[in-house]
């Protein structure tokens, strides 16, 4: 096992590695360049010039790059380009806790909805439960987030006044407060993947309904509850939790609009800001934390096999 998690950290690094030549280059070939956007095509060639001289795009890219890369080595994100020059570390270390939040409470909320739905539509299988929970994993699928998050906040904000339309309020400001700023974009964000998920337990725990020694347990007289908590379930995770894995790191990154649209200026709002002023550094120091987050999850996904089933090995 600690051979294979050493490989697997390895292998991560080498991603990384290859993520961060790839934003470094490709936000260049955005066309525009970030002096433009800071002088608003105003300011004089003096003025241009002194600013690349200052930010070090006078250099030719791989010159730029390897000092870049050199500084990460450090920690050292950048600065941003912008206002006083704020360290892309600490605009990045204010913005991860607000989509943290976000996205761990919509993954709460997608399997809270996904675990029962996909158990429910497996057990009644081709009843109109199974149809309803086939319509439900339709629709989640085919709304598009920031519309559903306009329409939570058309009817629980703006018209019923329950809850705020926009904002976020840290957990230390009281537990109602950070529940009711994030509960609404949550929704907005976990619907369409309790949608997936829920279809992919109910395929899974169709399949392991099948076997062999569901067949025995149920001969034996055991109850069906039993049957599905003990024997099939767990079985039937293996799959799922595949899903479960990348769907947390997709909860992250699919934060980005429906951060815009309630005002939480998390990790995907501080990207689209980066990428409309082309503040190169800010860019990439937040596509690099997403980026993470997909590699370790699907690190984590693997080394949870093994736990799940003991049949897997990794030697």
């Amino acid at each position: 096992m600690t051979g294979y998690v050493i490989r697997r950290l390895l292998g991560a690094l080498l991603v990384m590695l290859a993520v961060s030549v790839l934003v470094f280059f490709m936000i260049r070939l955005v066309p525009g360049d970030p002096i433009g956007a800071m002088l608003a095509d105003a300011g004089s060639e003096e003025a241009r010039e002194a600013l690349q001289r200052k930010f070090g795009f006078d250099q030719p890219l791989p010159v730029q790059f390897l000092k870049w890369f050199g500084n990460l080595f450090h920690g050292d994100l950048g600065a941003s380009l912008y206002g006083s020059n704020q360290k892309v570390t600490t605009i990045i270390l204010e913005a991860l806790p607000r989509t943290l939040s976000l996205a761990g409470l919509s993954f709460i909320i997608a399997i809270a909805i996904a675990l029962p739905a996909g158990i429910i539509s497996a057990l009644k299988r081709n009843t109109s439960t199974d149809t309803a929970v086939s319509l439900f994993a339709f629709l989640g699928l085919s709304m598009p987030d920031f519309w559903l998050a306009i329409l939570l906040i058309i009817v629980f904000a703006a018209n019923l006044q329950w809850l705020p339309a926009i904002g976020y309020e840290p957990l230390s400001s009281g537990v109602w407060e950070w529940f009711s700023h994030l509960i609404l974009p949550s929704i907005a964000i976990g619907t369409g993947f309790s949608a997936i998920i829920a279809r992919m337990v109910r395929s899974s725990l169709l399949e392991v309904m099948e076997a062999e020694y569901i067949r025995t347990a149920a001969s034996k007289g055991l109850e069906q509850r039993k049957i599905i908590i003990w024997h099939a379930l767990p079985n039937a995770m293996l799959p799922v939790i595949t899903v479960l894995g990348i769907a947390f790191a997709l909860l992250i990154s699919g934060a980005v609009v429906v951060e815009n649209v309630f005002s939480i200026k998390g990790l995907g709002r501080v990207l689209i800001q980066g990428i409309i002023n082309r503040d190169y550094p800010v860019v990439q120091g937040a596509v690099l934390v997403v980026s993470a987050f997909f590699v370790f999850a699907n690190l984590i996904v693997d080394l949870l096999y093994a736990v799940i089933d003991p049949r897997i090995r990794y030697d």
